[in-house]
């Protein structure tokens, strides 16, 4: 039980760290400075472990790992569109 509460805390914790990236975008309305590339390659590889995630939650584990992993993908994909 205490992992998939550290997993559950720590997936919460790395997605609310794009937040602040966020916020400086809707400040400022300027993202001259960020690589669409690299949020392109960083979604990609979140993709691929929302897949890996699908799987353990379908066969009854993970289910800590899909929630976290599904909110980053969300909040990536949010700074891509505004990029």
């Amino acid at each position: 039980m205490l992992f998939p509460v550290l997993q559950l805390i720590g997936g919460v914790i790395l997605s609310l760290g794009w937040v602040p990236q966020i916020i400086q975008i809707l400040k400022t309305k300027s993202v001259s400075d960020l690589s669409l590339k690299a949020y392109l390659l960083i979604f990609l590889g979140i993709s691929l472990m929302e897949v890996y995630a699908i799987s353990l939650a379908v066969n009854g584990a993970g289910l800590a790992f899909l929630i976290t992993n599904t909110l980053s993908l969300c909040v990536v994909l949010f700074v891509i569109t505004l990029i």
